[in-house]
């Protein structure tokens, strides 16, 4: 068939290949594989309160935030449900 060499060529292959592979896809890491501005730079990350008083401002701030959500959802609910008596009543006029 093939012979000896045949046979050393194909042991060399087999050695060499994962070993290239591995060379290939392990040199140079951070430019090949690397998307730029990933990870946020410390001054864009949350800054946990350790603080008594950061303590207090960020629960203060908390509680103001859902204050003012809870405000909008009401607000949304009030409207709809304006929009749904405003429908019901123009329902009732259609029958006539």
């Amino acid at each position: 068939m093939g012979g000896p060499n045949l046979e050393v060529f194909k042991f060399g292959m087999y050695i060499m290949f994962p070993i290239a592979t591995m060379y290939y896809f392990g040199t140079n890491l951070d430019a090949r594989f690397s998307v730029p501005d990933f990870w946020p730079k410390a001054e864009n990350t949350h800054k946990i309160p350790f603080e008594k008083e950061e303590i207090q401002a960020e629960l203060e701030r908390l509680r103001l935030r859902r204050l003012e959500l809870r405000a909008t959802r009401l607000q949304m609910e009030d409207r709809r449900e304006k929009t749904e008596a405003f429908a019901d009543i123009q329902d009732q006029y259609r029958d006539k």
